[in-house]
């Protein structure tokens, strides 16, 4: 099923996505305490999953026609997607060497417009998620045509809000384990292996192209 060029697109999209917005960051602590606490979760998951969605249909509608349009650029973009991949991936591994529980303690309610505001700053004063979406995720979109390149977008937005919702309410289930150093060492592995893989993948994509 995934030999199909639109489903292989939208799967490698999703894969991309998820394994970027997985990172551990001020972002997903952030939520990771609304949904412990209960506070204002749906919001704040939702706020966060359409930013992210935004800022990738930008990336595959502006950055990715652009790259597409020139051979050099898609060169570029998959080389250069292909070695900061490496670059994720060698931190991720860095970090299941020294893993560090999370901390996520709960906090007072806070009132809706701190929470919207927070999540807002998390999210747009983030340097790493114009990276990640609108020039990596955008830029590789750019090696996919039409609906295959619809498709990649698309599945990297649903992988945004699958983690989101799924960090927010998911929480409470997720705060035992991941109080231990243990599953950020197993977190960390695999999203360097995901991150290597579809690294690999680029770089040979590329060599048949």
């Amino acid at each position: 099923m995934f030999d199909h060029p639109v489903t292989g697109a939208a799967v490698a999209g999703f894969l991309l996505g998820g394994s970027l917005i997985i990172a551990i960051g001020a972002q997903n602590a952030f939520i990771l305490r609304q949904g412990l606490a209960r506070n204002h979760v749906f919001v704040v998951c939702l706020i966060a999953a359409i930013c992210d969605a935004l800022l990738i249909a930008a990336g595959v509608a502006g950055l990715g026609t652009i790259v597409a349009r020139s051979p050099v650029l898609i060169s570029f973009v998959t080389i250069g997607g292909a070695i900061f991949l490496f670059g994720y991936a060698f931190l991720a591994f860095r970090r299941a060497l020294h893993p560090h529980a999370l901390e996520a303690a709960n906090r007072s309610a806070g009132s809706l417009w701190a929470a919207v505001t927070t999540v807002l700053a998390l999210t747009f004063l983030n340097p790493h998620v114009y990276l990640d979406t609108v020039l990596l995720i955008g830029g590789i979109s750019g090696g996919y045509e039409g609906t295959a390149r619809l498709a990649f977008g698309l599945g990297a937005c649903v992988a945004s809000f699958v983690w989101f919702f799924g960090l927010g309410y998911g929480a409470r289930l997720l705060a035992p384990v991941f109080v231990k150093p243990l599953a950020w060492r197993i977190l960390d592995i695999i999203i360097g292996l995901i991150m290597a893989g579809l690294a690999v993948g680029l770089l040979l994509r590329f060599a048949n192209s």
